[in-house]
């Protein structure tokens, strides 16, 4: 672990260590809101996570994450892809564009990279080998709903003509999150033979359910939310990348300061340290 770090991280009230899995049918009907998707879910604020979880077998049972058998990812190059038309305008874009970059390249060598690297599957553990390889700029209509698995993947492998098998696509929207109850999710799936890991952001400007309230990194807001759930995300997607690893029983750089989401620990929960989820067990951690 690094002895300095530039990243301020915190948790904010969402999904972290209620079940994190949550599979639903990727269903035609987008007015239905729980047709969606099998993907790992960034609940925004006040949303009812535990209606959309899979039944706990006891209300004490363990939070710990088990491993199902699944490979986790050692090592992932980050390639963004930002799709809609109001990426082309610089009003829109304003700062987020190039501080997801710089978010991106940064955070390999900071310690919340390190809060990860408990997890392990038979043939290596994770560890803080991201790296950022290029963003995608894509300015036709993106996607009405963020609901769907199937229109995210189809947009990765349609820029995407060579993906890496370690290859991570984070697709950022520029549509509102509107009445869904979630801000991002990742999933995976396959563009020819090849798997792929890919994720899904909404437009999180002005988004107060999605929103973590970072008054210290002199980001603007819109950004701040997006690093936020890109943190969370990206995590999940090295511990869990096809949604099999690891999952619980019902989830020196460039001075960049981020704050996100910290990550659960067994380890911590275990010696009875890490501060509180949601359901008042400690076991969380965020690199300080």
């Amino acid at each position: 672990m690094k002895n300095r770090t530039i990243f301020l991280f915190t948790m904010v009230a969402a999904l972290m260590t209620l079940p994190s899995l949550t599979l639903f049918a990727d269903d035609d009907n987008d007015d239905n809101e729980d047709s969606r998707f099998s993907a790992e879910i960034f609940w925004a604020k006040g949303h009812d996570q535990d209606r959309h979880a899979r039944p706990r077998a006891a209300t004490d049972s363990s939070p710990n994450l088990s491993w199902h058998g699944g490979n986790i990812m050692s090592s992932v190059q980050v390639t963004p892809i930002f799709w809609g038309p109001n990426w082309g305008s610089k009003d829109f874009t304003n700062d987020k564009m190039t501080g997801l970059q710089t978010f991106y390249m940064d955070i390999r060598n900071s310690r919340y990279a390190h809060t990860s690297d408990e997890y392990t599957d038979a043939n290596g553990v994770v560890t803080d080998n991201i790296t950022y390889v290029q963003n995608f700029m894509d300015v036709s209509p993106a996607s009405s709903r963020g609901n769907r698995v199937s229109p995210i993947l189809a947009e990765v492998c349609k820029l995407i003509t060579s993906p890496s098998p370690n290859g991570y696509y984070p697709v950022y929207v520029d549509r509102p999150r509107g009445s869904a109850g979630f801000c991002a999710w990742h999933s995976a799936g396959y563009c020819g033979a090849t798997p792929v890991q890919f994720a899904f952001f909404f437009n999180l400007d002005g988004d107060p359910g999605c929103d973590p309230e970072d008054k210290s990194s002199g980001h603007s807001q819109g950004l701040a939310a997006l690093a936020n759930v890109s943190g969370h995300e990206l995590s999940e997607a090295l511990t869990d990348p096809r949604l099999n690893a690891w999952y619980d029983s019902s989830f020196s750089n460039n001075n960049s300061k981020w704050k996100i989401q910290g990550n659960w620990s067994n380890n911590a929960f275990n010696a009875g340290t890490g501060y509180p989820n949601t359901r008042g067990q400690n076991g969380c951690i965020d690199g300080n």
